[in-house]
This record gives C-alpha cells, sequence and structure tokens, in this order.
C-alpha cells in the first residue's frame, strides 16, 4: 500500500527529479561555462566544476552530488523547496531526456517572463524602500524598458547585446522571501546590464543589477555594468580593454568577490580594484541613506 502522506509525496517527487543533468540544470541558472576549462561554469554563488552527478564550488569550498543539491546551493532553500521547485520546472519527458542534452547539446533558447504591470507598484516598492534606489531612476528604467515586473512579482533587469537587441534578464525576487536567478536562455556571454554615467570609457563592474544601479547613484561618473554573478573573465570584457576603457572592478566584499576580484586582476593588471565599503553597493547605499 502507498502512503500519502507528505513525507512520501516529497520522497516520490524527488525520485523524478534527483537524476537531472547539472549541465542542464546550471544553463536553465544562466550560468556561463569558462571559456578554458569545459567542466568549469560561472555562476551566481561562485565557480564551479562538475564532473557527471557530483559538483564542486571552488569559490566556496563546498559541493554536493545531483540536481536537488545543486539547486539547494544555487537558490539557498531546503531539500523541500529545491524538490518542488525541480518538479514544476522541468517535465518528466524532460527529466527522461536529460541525460542526452549533454552529449546532443542544443541551445536553449531566450525565455523572458511574461510582463504583468499589476505587479509593478509591487517591484517599484521593493526596489525603492527596502533597497532605497532613487525613485526618478527607477521610473526611467521602466521607461526605458531595461526593467519590468513579471507575473509572479519578480524585477526583471534585461542583459542588452549588439544594437541594444535583449540577450537575457536578472531576475531578482521581491516577496518575503529572497530569491536570484536568470532568465533561462539568458546569454551572458552577448550582453549585460547597465547604467550609463557621466563617462562610457570609465566603468565599474558590480555582481548584480541592484548593485549596478546602487553603483551608479553613489558614483555618477562611472558606467556601472552588472555581470550577473561575480566572475572573473565576463566574454564582453576584452573589447571593453581593447578600447582603452578605464575599468574598476566593484565585486563585493565577500569571500566570492575578493576571490573574482583578484583572478581578474592578475589577469587584466590593468583593471583597478573599487571595493564597496560595504558588503556590496546596495548595502553602502541604504548605509548612506540613514546617515
Amino acid at each position: 500500500m502507498i502512503s500519502n502522506s507528505p513525507f512520501e509525496k516529497i520522497r516520490a517527487k524527488a525520485n523524478e527529479v534527483r537524476d537531472i543533468d547539472l549541465d542542464v540544470l546550471l544553463q536553465y541558472f544562466g550560468s556561463t561555462k569558462d571559456l578554458h576549462d569545459k567542466a568549469k561554469w560561472h555562476t551566481s554563488q561562485g565557480v564551479i566544476s562538475v564532473n557527471g552527478p557530483k559538483f564542486m564550488n571552488w569559490t566556496r569550498g563546498t559541493g554536493g552530488g545531483g540536481a536537488i543539491d545543486l539547486v539547494i546551493h544555487l537558490r539557498e532553500v531546503d531539500f523541500k523547496d529545491a524538490v518542488l521547485w525541480l518538479h514544476k520546472h522541468f517535465s518528466s519527458f524532460f527529466v527522461q531526456r536529460s541525460s542526452l542534452i549533454k552529449s546532443h547539446p542544443v541551445k536553449q533558447t531566450l525565455k523572458l517572463p511574461a510582463k504583468d504591470d499589476e505587479r509593478l507598484p509591487q517591484v517599484t516598492q521593493y526596489l525603492i524602500s527596502r533597497r532605497y534606489l532613487p525613485e526618478e531612476l527607477i521610473k526611467n528604467l521602466i521607461k526605458s524598458k531595461k526593467l519590468y515586473a513579471d507575473f509572479r512579482g519578480n524585477a526583471v533587469f534585461l542583459l542588452l547585446g549588439k544594437k541594444k537587441r535583449v540577450v537575457g534578464a536578472e531576475l531578482r525576487g521581491t516577496c518575503q522571501t529572497q530569491w536570484r536567478g536568470m532568465a533561462p536562455g539568458s546569454r551572458k556571454k552577448s550582453g549585460c546590464f547597465y547604467i550609463v554615467g557621466q563617462s562610457s570609457r570609465k566603468m565599474v563592474l558590480c555582481e548584480s543589477a541592484i548593485d549596478a544601479v546602487s553603483c551608479a547613484v553613489l558614483h555618477p561618473e562611472y558606467t556601472a555594468i552588472s555581470t550577473s554573478g561575480a566572475m572573473a573573465d565576463p566574454a564582453w570584457l576584452h573589447n571593453f580593454l581593447r578600447n582603452g576603457c578605464e575599468i574598476y572592478c566593484g565585486f563585493d566584499t565577500d569571500r566570492t568577490g575578493e576571490t573574482m576580484a583578484t583572478k581578474m586582476i592578475k589577469q587584466y593588471p590593468s583593471i583597478k580594484r573599487l571595493r564597496p565599503t560595504g558588503h556590496d553597493w546596495n548595502e553602502v547605499l541604504q548605509q548612506n541613506s540613514h546617515l
């Protein structure tokens, strides 16, 4: 007799999703493959190496095994939430086929979340009241269509590539649960979210769109760019360096941010460190707002 207890239901769903290919998940989260090591991925949580069902985060010095562990790691949720998220986002057919995707990779199509203007007040309230971002700047981002609200109430910051073509999106939860991710199919190699400052040739690289906006408020003399997660070698960085741009690495002051900043500056000695006086630029902005 099969039990219908909540525990048994979760266990049954876990058995369906635990073997999803890790590369498929990392691609879904908008992570970027390392240019020199095919086993490595640059994620919002640092540099992760994948070996079959096992993964290791070299930036944070921790690892795990299986799709559930990886979702727990990337989304910072518990076991139950990870299982339910996987079950919701990956159909049985996709689970069965996921092991074949690695050997027969298919370019994932960008899937931007549906725009929902009814959720816009929730998003703007979050960004202005809880993140202390200037109302006028948020209105300008919405007007320029670089920011919108989706049907889940997420703030959607668009990544723009050549000729301002949309190539992806950063998603930031605005409810009680802190959540961040990427729209499926986002191509971080092809573009980024940015705020043009007084100089388009002096740039600060930040870890997220919210930090980029915060940095732009604190340092309007620079153009603030989001790398959508700390990474030492964004693909588009070479073009800016070749054009003689003055670039500063403004990553967070935590272990991940400092590690990636050190690696970036070692690889590109012309880049200088611009360290936030708090954990990140948004924290600095909030501290200054209370003065």
